[in-house]
């Protein structure tokens, strides 16, 4: 059989994979918000509604230009080097104040930065359901048993390996036969994977795994800077 054949994609048919609502529209997984131009050609796309699709892009361009802000240190946006990043706080002066309102000096004069962690954690939850039901055909509508979101900075050495060590490819956990998760699992093209565990979308920019070891995991890595993880049983 063609492994390019195998599809269980009809499932996803007649729902919003972030809500389970009525499709309307279509969603990139991730948000271009999120990625330079020019985008990656064949960029994951799963069905959404309306709601869900318009719903997230507030939020969305807050965590772009928070990931971009911390990386560089500024909020001025001559300063930045991502140039959504720049038209958005250039245009967006309360976006830009309130980025601003939240760097802060710890004991030692050293910078940080104070995320609004709600909304860091809704995007990531967002961008984790459009993972899981893109790679395995499995919408995940309930809440996460998790959701971890830290920098890598902040990580043991041991930690990050764990983190950067995804299950994908174990021949005794793969995913179910069909999935796309399933032919990159076995090498099938065009699924075929290079980069290990993880779907590289824009090398240092953005990547995602997906695995099924005991109920469902989606890792995220945004700029390699913040490191991401979603659980469901």
């Amino acid at each position: 059989m063609d492994p390019r054949q195998l599809s269980v994609d009809d499932r996803l048919m007649g729902r919003c994979v972030f809500c389970g609502d009525v499709p309307g529209t279509r969603d990139h997984v991730p948000s271009k918000i999120l990625l330079d131009d020019p985008l990656p050609d064949n960029l994951p796309i799963v069905d959404a509604c309306t709601s869900c699709n318009q719903g997230f892009s507030i939020d969305e361009e807050y965590l772009a230009c928070l990931l971009e802000v911390i990386l560089s240190g500024t909020t001025v946006p001559e300063q930045l080097g991502r140039q959504k990043v720049k038209r958005s706080l250039a245009r967006n002066q309360k976006l830009t104040a309130r980025l601003e309102a939240a760097r802060r000096n710890d004991s030692t004069g050293r910078q940080i930065w104070m995320p609004e962690m709600d909304r860091v954690q809704y995007v990531v939850l967002k961008l984790a359901r459009g993972h899981a039901a893109y790679e395995l055909s499995l919408p995940q509508l309930e809440e996460p048993l998790s959701i971890i979101v830290q920098p890598f900075l902040n990580m043991t050495d041991n930690a990050r390996a764990d983190f950067e060590n995804a299950s994908t490819g174990d021949l005794s956990q793969w995913p179910e036969v069909g999935s796309r998760a399933f032919m990159r699992a076995c090498g099938a093209e065009p699924y075929a994977e290079t980069d290990g565990p993880w779907v590289v979308v824009q090398a240092d920019r953005y990547r995602y795994s997906v695995d099924q070891p005991d109920g469902v995991s989606v890792r995220i890595v945004l700029s390699e800077y913040l490191a991401c993880q979603v659980k469901w049983e």
